[in-house]
């Protein structure tokens, strides 16, 4: 199809919406529709924040001198014919809004060549577009340059230049994912982040993104199944990658969904992919996963949402029941043996409590399987839980630190190399300072490879290397501060605290309960979970159904 102006009709049928919110949205929508044009290589490269300059080439089938023209015009497509076509768009792209909404607020040069003895430079500035001869091979280069010159608001509204270069490694990673058969490279200020090599698998995909430990304790999937739809048995494919549960991370970030080859955040498919791990996964954590469902697109809404980032499907139930199916039955054929990983928690003495402490007249009297203290306050027994009680002393400490002195550091001989995910270093780079005070000491080892030399050791008690991705996590969680903040505070405070097992000596147990007693909220860890139950003696009479009196 070439590309041409589209009919009022079905511009009024297509959700609204401005697609150019910030550099990531622009990257996103050049490489959907590098993708739409049958690219087997895509090069992303980004200078600065992606307000300088934004750079997207590939290989794909190129546009003619008419067809390059007319693009960069409001309302043209070569992804759709008539109005009917939205409800089977089976595109990536196909609102035709991209190139003009970037040349509005840009300056959008565009050379391609759709395989004539010369190819075809556009350029859009300042509202003036110009069209030129130009050399080039088979495919499309788009430079962005001087992103929201125009628009001081939206610009002065971005965060931190690593904070939006993470979020274009973030939309490069999900599409290199997702589209294992595409080579991907993604360079920033000159320098290559990372690069997939397109060899159609998903483990190959996952080595250029994460690493050997990772991509090495994985297992391809490949179901296939049915679904009824209007009375008939349709397709539904369920393909992707799964790490073993030997490596989780704290939050679901890692799980990548594709539905009919588009990166997409689609809660159904990231719910079902846990709930196949099942038992699997420990309390709290979440796997690596990517996960790419295929169907007939009369069987997705993919204009549900103005910037594509998510579907609707005609059947969810059938869509998260084929999901769960596939990851149970892939995990079950895995092996799934553990490796060996070497304890760093060294120390479990804690220091003795100062000021005031709700719990002072309190006495420990003994330990239950290792996870509960038992104490006797007045007539109460009191059950304190251990590890629920230590999160609560450890998170008030480093929201403390926060505010004040630093959380002191345990360092990791030797230290620990560690190779992140090209958003993971983005946010290494933007919160140094964050993790410092909260007690990890990290440096840059080249590429995308970090040593970790000093890990948090909050009352005494040292937090395991494990807890450095999680904190990243966290620090990547949402776009307000303040709550990624307080989600790395409960997830690092769980890493250091006390474990179901640990067997503590009275004195000990004492220091334990006293500080959970001098906590600004002693009655529950982080997550909302109760810290300590009391029994009344009352109980224990009508139990035993003895005549209530005081003992003394």
């Amino acid at each position: 199809m070439t590309v041409r102006k589209l009919p009022p009709d079905t511009i009024e049928r297509i959700a609204a919406g401005e697609v150019v919110t910030r550099p990531a949205s622009v990257v996103k929508e050049l490489v959907e529709n590098s993708l739409d044009a049958g690219a087997t290589r895509i090069d992303v490269s980004v200078d600065g924040d992606g307000t300088e300059r934004v750079r997207v080439a590939d290989d794909g089938r190129g546009m003619s001198e008419a067809d390059a023209e007319l693009a960069v015009e409001h309302h043209t497509t070569s992804k759709l014919g008539e109005a009917a076509d939205i409800e089977r768009v089976d595109t990536l792209g196909f609102r035709g809004e991209a190139l003009p909404s970037i040349a509005a607020t840009a300056t959008l040069e565009i050379t391609t060549n759709d395989g004539d003895v010369r190819g075809t430079r556009v350029l859009v500035e300042g509202g003036e577009k110009s069209v030129r001869p130009a050399g080039r091979a088979v495919g499309t280069t788009v430079e962005v340059r001087d992103l929201f010159h125009n628009r001081p608001a939206r610009r002065k509204s971005l965060s931190s230049a690593k904070a939006e270069f993470g979020r274009v490694s973030d939309v490069v990673t999900r599409y290199a994912l997702a589209r294992p058969d595409v080579h991907f490279s993604l360079s920033h200020d000159g320098r290559e982040v990372f690069a997939t090599p397109g060899s159609e698998t998903y483990t190959d995909a996952v080595l250029g993104v994460y690493d050997r430990s990772v991509a090495g304790q994985s297992t391809e999937i490949d179901y296939r199944s049915t679904f009824d739809l209007d009375g008939r048995d349709r397709p539904l494919r369920v393909e992707g990658l799964l790490v073993y549960p030997s490596i989780t991370r704290a939050t679901r970030e890692h799980v990548y969904a594709a539905v009919n080859r588009r990166a997409v955040y689609d809660a159904t498919i990231r719910r079902a992919t846990v709930a196949g791990y099942g038992s699997l996964l420990p309390s709290g954590r979440y796997p690596i996963a990517v996960v790419s469902v295929s169907l007939p697109p009369e069987a997705v809404d993919a204009n549900v949402h103005p910037a594509k980032d998510e579907v609707a499907f005609v059947d969810e139930d059938a869509v998260a029941d084929a999901v769960e199916r596939a990851v149970d039955e892939a995990l079950t054929t895995a092996d799934l043996r553990r490796s060996a990983e070497i304890a760093v928690d060294l120390d479990s003495s804690l220091e003795a409590v100062g000021g005031d402490s709700r719990f002072g007249d309190v006495a420990v009297i003994g330990q239950y399987r290792g996870l509960y203290l038992l104490c006797e306050a007045d007539d109460d027994l009191l059950v304190v839980d251990q590890h629920a009680a230590h999160e609560r002393i450890n998170y008030e400490r480093l929201r403390d630190a926060l505010r004040g002195e630093a959380v002191e550091s345990h360092p990791v001989d030797p230290p620990k190399a560690v190779a992140l995910s090209p958003s993971e270093a983005a946010v290494v780079e933007d919160n140094r300072e964050t993790l410092s005070r909260l007690g990890f000491e990290v440096s840059a080892f080249g590429g995308r490879a970090y040593r970790i030399e000093g890990v948090p050791a909050p009352l005494g008690r040292v937090a395991d290397v494990g807890s450095f991705r999680d904190a990243l996590d966290a620090l990547a969680a949402g776009e307000d501060p303040e709550n990624a903040r307080e989600e790395l505070l409960k997830d690092l405070a769980c890493h250091p605290s006390l474990k179901a097992g640990d067997a503590l000596d009275r004195e000990t147990a004492t220091d334990l309960v006293e500080r959970l007693g001098a906590c600004e909220r002693p009655y529950a860890c982080p997550h909302g979970r109760p810290t300590v139950l009391s029994i009344g003696e009352e109980t224990f009479v009508r139990g035993f159904e003895r005549e209530h009196r005081r003992l003394g």
